[in-house]
């Protein structure tokens, strides 16, 4: 947490360019950042208030804030990504960092080395890891053997830093977060679990659509009922999309087929039949509902009609990643 622990604070009040907000004890020095659900409410909020003042200081009143000077990322990608990649090296650079990527080309984990000896060896030359991977196992064992902190950058369970940037987003638009609802209509995956493991600590109602056998995971399900019950939120799992949508803020979906999943698409586009986003979907969300999806897009997942419309807020979605990106 390279920007975030440098504005660590002890319960006062946050006031910055979007919401007030009152945390309680803050220490994210050193911390790596696999999945929200390590995450409490306070430092959550922390991390979110602390990107919409680094965009407002940087973008709209274009300071310079050389705060990573001398400091480098070693960018690990096994899966390719335009928008986790332009993120982390115009955010990291912009801060005064040099980001350093390295592909699958470069770098082959637990391959030709060792997932711990790669591990060490970038603990020596960088100051902070982000790695998109397919397993995350493999963050799990980088976080083992590194002396520095490690960053998810999407694995196949959980995608920590895409909801940051939808919660930002969210909370640009409608001004605060607490009481919103969020539908997510669409497959059980990595960036829903994200999702599960965060809204209710935000004091955001959950409702999610899937179809039978796309469920997320239990034990992720399990968690999230526990921390809805605990933060008096609502937590909704349907295979009913129109049940998903009904009475919501916010209407959320993803790719149905996934890097990797590119043998089952096909029969995950059948399965999937009736799930797409359309202003059918919105007429019974609440009357200011917005749409999200982290990209890339396929039209069998929303249509034009959504995606293009003033609803859609895709686009500052997209924008957001490299201000969260920041915190990390």
């Amino acid at each position: 947490m390279q920007i975030a622990r440098l504005a660590n604070v002890r319960e006062h009040w946050l006031v910055g360019p979007i919401e007030v907000v009152s945390l309680g004890p803050v220490n994210l020095k050193g911390r790596s950042f696999l999945t929200l659900k390590d995450f409490n409410s306070d430092e959550i909020k922390h991390l979110l208030w602390v990107a919409g003042d680094l965009k407002h200081r940087i973008k709209h009143e274009k300071q310079y804030l050389p705060l990573l000077q001398g400091k480098s990322i070693a960018m690990i990608f096994e899966k390719r990504s335009t928008r986790t990649r332009m993120s982390t090296e115009t955010g990291f650079s912009l801060l005064g960092g040099h980001p350093c990527f390295l592909t699958s080309q470069d770098i082959h984990l637990g391959v030709n080395e060792s997932s711990t000896d790669t591990a060490r060896v970038l603990s020596g030359l960088s100051d902070i890891v982000l790695a998109r991977v397919y397993s995350h196992t493999t963050l799990e064992e980088l976080v083992k053997d590194a002396s520095i902190p490690i960053i998810n950058g999407l694995s196949d369970l959980y995608h920590p830093i895409q909801i940051l940037a939808d919660f930002l987003t969210l909370q640009e638009h409608y001004g605060s977060l607490s009481g919103l609802t969020v539908s997510w209509i669409g497959d059980g995956n990595n960036v829903l679990h994200s999702f599960m493991m965060t809204a209710a600590k935000l004091g955001v109602h959950l409702r999610v659509a899937t179809p039978k056998g796309y469920d997320p995971d239990s034990s992720i399900i399990q968690e999230a009922q526990r921390l809805s019950k605990q933060h008096g939120t609502q937590f909704l799992l349907t295979s009913d999309p129109v049940e998903a949508a009904r009475g919501s803020n916010v209407l959320v979906t993803d790719t149905w087929v996934s890097m990797g999943q590119e043998e089952e698409k096909k029969q995950r586009i059948k399965d999937f039949l009736g799930y797409q986003i359309t202003m059918q979907t919105g007429s019974v969300a609440k009357p200011d509902w917005t749409f999200l999806h982290c990209l890339p897009r396929k039209q069998e997942e929303v249509d034009d009609q959504v995606f293009y419309s003033p609803r859609s807020l895709v686009f500052p979605e997209a924008e957001n990643r490299k201000w969260t990106i920041m915190v990390n």
